[in-house]
């Protein structure tokens, strides 16, 4: 393990950038986030861990766990390790990391593999790869551009990964043009669908839903909705889980292809008649 170092990061969206970093963080200048109305923030991991920031580690399922800082840091994201016979996939990075955590997932068996679903969810990609020995981040080429520190230890990909056997990274465009999702296979072998805001689980239960932008309300058209439900329409899965902690326990599958439909005919203008 390398020493942590005092990585800049940007308080508003979590990911880590160069030292000294640029005026505006390019990720939150762009449309799909936001620069608070005071400005752009930068802090420190010293910082942040004089702050008396943590990280909760909760097992969703056998297997699988979720990372969550605390108090809240950045976007809020949820991110997941993923348990599997051949080493462990982080999935979606925290905008955090100190001692403690990193004890905590050496005992769960470390992380051998890194990917984000999107830029808004990169973290500390850099970090934790060295934290645990130089784990390989796996980077779509089609997002290459906004990551802000580049190391020796990112891959880039163009439609899909394996990290690690029984582990798919999955690129279906959409809120990101390299917008991706993860498949583990789970303990009990039915698959499960790390999807971070790429598909996101919403409150009604079995529905999802698609966006450019979640914060600033711009949706995706109709055609682009229906290509990422095609994208995954052949791979088996029945579980899934959001960045935010949203779950769909059964039938996830069957949610992906319904509530893109669903989607797709109310933004092309087939239920206007209803409004």
């Amino acid at each position: 393990m390398s020493p942590l170092t005092n990585v800049t990061i940007c308080r508003t969206c979590g990911v880590e950038t160069t030292t000294p970093p640029p005026q505006l963080c390019p990720i939150c200048a762009d449309e799909r986030q936001w620069v608070p109305e005071t400005g752009q923030k930068w802090t420190t991991r010293e910082e942040l861990e004089s702050e008396r920031h943590s990280i909760s580690i909760t097992e969703r399922e056998p297997g699988l766990f979720a990372l969550r800082v605390e108090p809240k840091l950045g976007i809020g994201q949820t991110c997941y390790l993923a348990q599997t016979e051949h080493g462990n996939l982080l999935f979606d990075v925290p905008p955090y990391i100190d001692d403690k955590v990193v004890a905590a997932v050496t005992a769960l068996g470390g992380v051998h593999a890194i990917a984000a679903s999107h830029p808004h969810m990169f973290g500390l990609q850099l970090e934790w790869s060295a934290a645990f020995e130089g784990a390989e981040i796996f980077v779509c080429r089609a997002d290459a551009e906004w990551v802000q520190r580049d190391g020796p230890n990112i891959w880039r990909y163009y439609r899909e990964a394996r990290p690690l056997p029984g582990t798919i990274v999955l690129r279906t465009g959409g809120h990101f043009a390299g917008s991706a999702v993860a498949l583990w296979a789970g303990q009990d072998d039915v698959g499960v669908m790390l999807s971070g805001d790429t598909i996101g689980p919403v409150a009604r239960d079995g529905w999802v839903t698609f966006m450019r932008s979640f914060p600033n309300y711009l949706p995706l058209s109709a055609r682009v909705v229906r290509r990422i439900a095609a994208s995954v329409a052949d791979l088996d899965f029945d579980r899934m889980y959001g960045n935010f902690g949203q779950t769909i326990r059964a039938g996830a599958k069957d949610a992906v292809a319904t509530s893109a439909e669903r989607y797709a005919q109310w933004v092309s203008g087939v239920h206007d008649d209803l409004t």
